[in-house]
């Protein structure tokens, strides 16, 4: 009897270990399929969603935060003032083929990235390389053509991620890298598999394997959900079911922010918006609370500048525009402007659309009317982005790090304040941490007290997930699922 309750206990015991082993895999739900897994060619945000940090890796990584950290550099040494970078890099490094990743790989992947006949959509990235030479298999000097305390942060973009010489012509369908994980299947139209890599130089994942299933869909991707198809879905697209998922004890919403600074843009250069008094009683008419609510099911972030929110240097200015109705029309009548109509041009997505028609009604209500213009990106991209023929637009600039296009002449809101410009040009060549946040810091400030725009708030990324999972990322620094710290709690 006793043996037999021993016997029964170390089945048992089998049994549980086996249940818990078992939770090595996931399911994520993407909306968009990527065209190619070709991160260093292709625009398409859904790339790097897949393979960023998971099957390729650069010489610096985007965290969490937002913050630049080692990857394939353990470490880099800047001299000459910031315009030479040397990377030191990570021993014992394979590509997923079994080749030695050295110094050589670096050379070929930022001279390919750099080439005249380069495909990159980030070619800007690599514009200032002067030339790129390898010192010896674990050493990569870069020189540029001018100081740049932003080159670390360049060499974090998908973009920018190193490639295997050997099968980089075949880098669209089959892609070979240094990551974490490989790829094991692209069923089109339906999935990516990937596996952990055995020869992974650096901390193994806690999953052996990662399914993205493309499921476009909300109420499908709302099924596959509950059904549970998929375990988690970073950028989940039903917004509109997340009070049944916030009760459901199986499942956890997380809450977090993206790249995506949305605007309301004034035309700088046409009056009377080039009256800063103008700009201000604008921005003081807009309620963010009831724009998020009403456009975006209330997820959504409010900003006072054009800073993500879950950056390290991001400052709160929210309350140097706050909404107050009666501030704006004391400065439309200081101003002298009365009878203002201004033309609204909204390009398709959601946010601007709705969120146009509730701007719309707060400025009514401080005595703007607004011509309401719905275009399609093609119609916006022309006549707003690169004709400048508006007056005002909403858009959500999902670019990382990109307030210093305030200091472009043409950029379309046409601002370029000498002094902005100035401060631009001093962040790029400045290479101390400290003394680049506090201009970061000072950059914000500047163009929230000049009311360039009326800042509106950060796009919103909100994740549903089983509850068991841990490691997803809350917010998004960039546009990628990094599964390297994702793991089941039980």
């Amino acid at each position: 009897m006793l043996d037999l309750l021993k016997s029964s206990a170390l089945v048992l015991v089998l049994s549980v270990g086996g249940a818990l082993a078992a939770q090595d895999t996931i399911t994520l739900g993407m909306v968009l399929e990527p065209p190619n897994l070709d991160p260093t060619s292709g625009a398409a945000a859904a790339v790097d969603e897949v393979v960023y940090a998971n099957l390729f890796e650069g010489l610096t990584r985007v965290g969490p935060d937002g913050a630049i950290l080692p990857a394939l550099a353990t470490r880099w040494d800047v001299q000459e003032d910031g315009r030479v970078y040397v990377f030191h890099l990570a021993e014992g490094v394979k590509f997923h083929d079994g080749a030695d990743f050295d110094a050589s790989d670096v050379v070929f992947t930022l001279d390919r990235a750099r080439a005249a006949d380069s495909t990159n959509a980030q070619k800007v990235l690599f514009e200032g390389i002067e030339s790129v030479e390898a010192v010896d298999p674990l050493t990569v000097r870069v020189t540029l053509s001018q100081p740049d305390g932003n080159f670390p942060f360049k060499m974090s973009w998908g973009d920018a991620v190193m490639v295997d010489p050997a099968s980089v012509d075949q880098i669209a369908t089959n892609p070979v890298g240094t990551g974490p994980f490989r790829l094991a299947e692209w069923r089109q139209g339906d999935r990516v598999v990937l596996t952990a890599f055995d020869g992974y130089w650096g901390e193994k994942p806690a999953l052996r394997e990662a399914t993205f299933r493309f499921i476009s869909d909300p109420t499908a991707a709302y099924a596959a959900l509950m059904a549970g198809d998929v375990d988690a879905f970073p950028n989940y697209p039903a917004p509109e079911t997340l009070p049944q998922i916030e009760a459901d004890p199986r499942f956890q919403v997380i809450v977090g922010t993206t790249e995506g600074e949305t605007i309301l843009a004034m035309n700088n250069a046409r009056a009377p918006l080039g009256n800063v008094q103008v700009r201000k009683a604008i921005a003081h008419a807009i309620n963010r609370q009831e724009l998020i609510d009403g456009a975006m099911f209330g997820r959504g972030t409010p900003i006072g500048s054009h800073f993500a929110p879950h950056h390290p240097d991001y400052v709160d200015l929210t309350d140097r525009s706050a909404y107050d109705p009666d501030q704006s029309r004391a400065l439309l009548a200081e101003a002298g402007v009365e009878n203002l109509r201004l033309r609204l041009a909204l390009p398709p997505p959601t946010y601007a659309r709705r969120g146009g028609e509730i701007l719309a009604a707060q400025l009514r209500a401080v005595g703007i009317e607004t011509e309401i213009t719905n275009m399609e990106w093609a119609q916006w991209l022309e006549t707003v982005f690169k004709g400048g023929d508006f007056d005002l637009t909403i858009v959500a600039h999902t670019e990382p790090m990109d307030i210093d296009v305030y200091a472009r002449e043409d950029y379309y809101f046409r601002y370029a304040r000498p002094e902005f410009v100035a401060l631009m040009h001093q962040l790029s060549q400045t290479v101390d941490a400290d003394q680049r946040s506090a201009l970061l810091r000072q950059a914000q400030e500047m163009i929230a007290d000049d009311y360039v725009n009326a800042f509106l708030f950060q796009l919103g990324k909100t994740a549903v997930a089983d509850a068991r999972i841990e490691g997803l990322w809350a917010n998004s620094p960039n546009q990628s699922n990094d599964l390297t710290a994702v793991r089941w709690t039980e």
